[in-house]
């Protein structure tokens, strides 16, 4: 099966794992509520009458929310016309960062995403006064023809999608029911990434945290709301023993899901250094 690949390389996506976490989603979803959708690989590859994608970082839900609002066919037009406004082309550092000084004093979400195409990783990345501080991806990152298609394909899927910003504690979760689904993909709690580190201009995630949405989760189960969860139970030698406490207090399902995270090194000729992603369900 061939997936929709989001027009952002959001950090963390599961874009690469679409396969092995989607076999174990639920048929004949209602509503499908995506509450860390980050970059929305998972959202637009859900099947479902209905989706709901929440997200904390409000950047990234204002640029989907403008995506809609142009429609794609408009959208790609305008990055065109940002692109050759500013002049913006993989060699150009000086270009780049006059171009960032603009999208900090006037906060466009589209300029920001063009901004985000020709930084360093394409990563989101912003200090404590929310300012853009990615450096630039020189020679390498560009709106290049991958990520102009990638958009493309969102005609017609991104206008079905409701998108939201708050933190995963103040979502109503009232809004579902018996047949709704809840994909959670939160910050992993025993990881390097750097949505984890509070650099991107939000606050990290701790254990009070993990233990929070644990609870959400278990008042869905409680309601007979279907729900996975993304997460990580070992990693460098390091055991997330909230995670499988919970699992085993509450007899949920974990599934084993292989991913090779070369970036961070997350995989070592050390047995005991590896991590192992999982997926745990309620069903």
């Amino acid at each position: 099966m061939e997936y929709i690949k989001a027009p952002m390389n959001y950090i963390g996506n599961k874009y690469r794992i679409m396969g092995q976490i989607q076999k174990w989603f639920p048929k004949n979803v209602d509503l499908m509520v995506d509450i860390f959708c980050g970059g929305c690989d998972v959202t637009f590859n859900t099947s479902a009458n209905e989706h709901i994608a929440n997200d904390l970082n409000f950047f990234v839900i204002d640029i989907y929310k403008e995506f809609q609002r142009l429609g794609i066919e408009e959208t790609i037009c305008r990055i065109d016309d940002i692109i050759n406004e500013w002049k913006l082309t993989k060699e150009d550092k000086a270009a780049y960062e006059r171009f960032r000084n603009h999208y900090n004093a006037t906060k466009n979400p589209l300029d920001l995403y063009v901004l985000m195409c020709f930084s360093f990783n394409y990563q989101f990345r912003f200090n404590s006064a929310h300012e853009y501080n990615n450096p630039f991806g020189k020679d390498r990152s560009s709106f290049n023809e991958v990520m102009r298609d990638n958009l493309s394909r969102l005609q017609g899927i991104i206008e079905q999608i409701r998108y939201i910003s708050c933190d995963f504690r103040e979502f109503d979760y009232s809004l579902m029911k018996e047949g709704d689904f809840l994909y959670a993909d939160p910050p992993y709690l025993i990881t390097c990434g750097s949505y984890n580190d509070g650099k991107r201009g939000f606050k990290g995630w701790n254990g009070d945290d993990e233990r929070a949405l644990y609870d959400i989760l278990d008042s869905l189960n409680e309601r007979r709301i279907k729900f996975a969860l993304s997460n990580v139970s070992h990693h460098k030698g390091a055991i997330n023993n909230i995670l499988l406490d919970w699992k085993k207090e509450r007899k949920y399902h974990m599934h084993r899901i292989n991913f090779n995270y070369n970036n961070c090194n997350y995989h070592t000729k050390n047995s005991n250094n590896v991590t192992q992603e999982v997926l745990v369900t309620n069903y």
